[in-house]
């Protein structure tokens, strides 16, 4: 009787565990290039992450901006063709126009990481990204999709 307890905690556990989403975005925006105050550490650490290697000022400033880490996971549709991870944002100063970055994938990928970033001149010129959207593409064809409130 007493080696049933652990079989059922075990199916109980089995039982609540989740299947990881498939797209998932962390906006992060660098404003400025000092660090320490009364900031989050989580904060604090993710703006040292973008400015470390960043010596001179000038560095710094060009690190600044707006940055994007899209996580993803499509477990059940590998093999059927190559991923392809789409970044598409609008800017303040751009009105309307959509600009678009990709990252590709091969076939056998199942999960991953990656950053899409507007810093620097581009972010200084054209503004902070208002409104975005961010595809999971397999085999040409979409499977997931996140989108800011603003995005239309």
């Amino acid at each position: 009787m007493n080696h049933i307890f652990p079989l059922l905690g075990s199916l109980l556990l089995l039982g609540c565990a989740q299947k990881p989403e498939m797209l998932v975005v962390n906006p992060f925006q660098l404003r400025d290039q000092q660090g320490g105050g009364a900031e989050d550490p989580m904060v604090l650490m993710e703006k040292q992450r973008h400015l470390y290697g960043a010596v001179s000022m000038a560095e710094r400033r060009e690190r600044l901006g707006q940055y994007y880490s899209i996580h993803w996971n499509d477990a059940d549709g590998v093999g059927q063709g190559p991923v392809k991870l789409v970044f598409r944002y609008q800017q303040g100063a751009t009105a309307s126009k959509v600009k678009e970055k990709v990252h590709h994938e091969p076939a056998s990928a199942t999960s991953g990481s990656v950053e899409f970033s507007v810093i620097g001149e581009d972010y200084f010129k054209n503004g902070k990204v208002l409104a975005w959207q961010a595809s999971l593409e397999r085999g040409g064809k979409v499977v997931g999709t996140r989108q800011s409130y603003l995005w239309q």
